[in-house]
Parts: C-alpha cells; structure tokens; sequence
C-alpha cells in the first residue's frame, strides 16, 4: 500500500496517532476480509461488502494524511 509514502508511513505510525490507529484498522479488516473470503472465519453481523467499503475510506483517510504531511514538509 502506498510503496512512494513507504519511510513516510513507517515515520507517521510512531509519531501521529491518528495515523497509527488508522494504519491498524486498516490491517485488522484487511485480515478479516482475508479470513472471510477463503472461509476460515464466518461472520454474518456484517457484509463483505461493508467491510470493504470501510477498509478503502480508512485507506483514503491515510491517503490524505500523508499528503497534507508530504505538503506541510516540503515548504
């Protein structure tokens, strides 16, 4: 995910929270939507497709983040 952003996002998920809580959302429904698709885990409180709707707004969540950082630091 984000291979340009790679230093930037290993800097950020040790010093911007928000980012680290997002990053780990981010993994955690990516592993539940693993888990779901090859059957090892089944869960019907939610659909697929909520989760994966979830998963890319906290992507685009971090997108921004990154950017707006990326923005403030080169002037």
């Amino acid at each position: 995910m984000f291979p340009e952003y790679r230093d930037l996002i290993s800097k950020l998920k040790h010093s911007d929270l928000r980012f680290e809580r997002l990053f780990e959302k981010h993994n955690e429904l990516d592993h539940k939507i693993s888990n779901l698709e090859s059957g090892i885990e089944v869960d019907t409180s939610v659909s697929l497709e909520d989760l994966k709707k979830e998963k890319l707004k906290l992507k685009d969540e971090m997108l921004q983040v990154l950017q707006h950082y990326e923005q403030e630091n080169s002037i």
